[in-house]
């Protein structure tokens, strides 16, 4: 989601040289694989050192956008992950996957509007807008997880996925459906599906003269009937939107791993994951952990006085320290 990109301003991790810009000059191991005819891009950050050693698989699955993986200016590199992959990759070898028909490298001053990749007209690329729907990532997803695991410095014992934002949904369709994930955690998502968080974050700005809720609601009458459309220029098409609408509530029940939900109580969602934990308790679903950040936003930032995020308090290095304290658990 964009606030998202509010990690993205933040975020300088790393420093490179030279004029070789690809993934390896950045430290990440590049691997490719064809899916459906589909180039995919996969970028493993391992421990310096410890790349062939064989740990378990953490899975992250980012947020919606179609960016670049790897950005960089004058400067160096913006944060590729939210948090820091030193403590994660002590015990585990960290993938993340390309946007499709997004480039996996791109200097910040060649893209548009919030970090967006751009066709020569302004517009998303259409070959991404084609295939930026639920189900294509999920399916992607686990066809990548059963190729990583044949490697051999991937142990297939623990495979982890995580996901935040739109990456939540999309790790949640993945758990539901493949029996070689054997841990969750679902971070910042909505239960109750995308159209929920953007109702809820208009209704908190109307009045009685602009009433924005009812033209989400309106906006959703048009998705409904228009849900297997991918036509778009900028934005989800249709056909996204009503996917990611899908309340994930319904991928979430049917799962016995353990599970993590972790979420800021000053989020839009906040209340639908409430409403998760509440009925979990009530349905004595014992596989299910939750963290609530109280007070923050959804990329765990605490608001001030005015409701605006801080920048200057950074949480996400501590909610991947709890993530790992989860795991450990487990």
């Amino acid at each position: 989601m964009k606030y998202f990109l509010k990690v993205l301003l933040i975020l300088v991790v790393s420093w490179a040289s030279g004029q070789n810009k690809s993934p390896e000059t950045y430290g990440f191991k590049h691997l490719k694989y064809v899916f459906k005819g589909d180039k995919v891009d996969i970028l493993v950050k391992s421990r310096k050192g410890e790349e062939h050693i064989k740990k378990p698989l953490f899975f992250f699955c980012q947020g919606s956008l179609p960016q670049p993986l790897i950005k960089y200016d004058s400067l160096g590199i913006f944060g590729v992950f939210p948090f820091s992959s030193d403590s994660i990759t002590k015990k585990y070898h960290l993938v993340i996957v390309s946007k499709p028909f997004i480039p996996v490298v791109s200097n910040v001053n060649t893209l548009g509007r919030n970090f967006t990749y751009t066709d020569k007209t302004g517009n998303y690329p259409k070959a991404y807008s084609d295939r930026n729907y639920l189900n294509y990532y999920a399916n992607r997803n686990i066809e990548l997880i059963k190729y990583l695991i044949k490697q051999n410095w991937i142990s297939s014992k623990k495979v982890v996925v995580a996901g935040h934002s739109e990456g939540s949904t999309i790790a949640a369709k993945m758990a539901s459906i493949s029996p070689l994930i054997t841990h969750l955690i679902y971070s910042g998502g909505n239960p109750l599906g995308r159209i929920m968080s953007i109702i809820q974050q208009s209704r908190a700005s109307e009045n009685d003269t602009l009433q924005m809720g009812e033209d989400e609601i309106k906006y959703w009458q048009y998705v409904v009937e228009n849900q297997t459309s991918k036509g778009v220029s900028q934005g989800d098409s249709p056909k996204t939107t009503f996917d990611f609408s899908i309340p994930p509530i319904q991928y979430l029940e049917k799962l016995t791993i353990p599970v993590l939900v972790c979420y800021g109580t000053k989020d839009w969602s906040s209340p639908y994951n409430d409403f998760l934990r509440v009925d979990f308790i009530r349905k004595k679903k014992k596989n299910f952990t939750f963290k609530a950040y109280i007070g923050t936003e959804h990329n765990y930032f605490p608001l001030n006085s005015d409701n605006k995020p801080n920048y200057d308090r950074y949480n996400w290095d501590n909610v991947a320290n709890d993530w790992l304290k989860w795991l450990n658990q487990q």
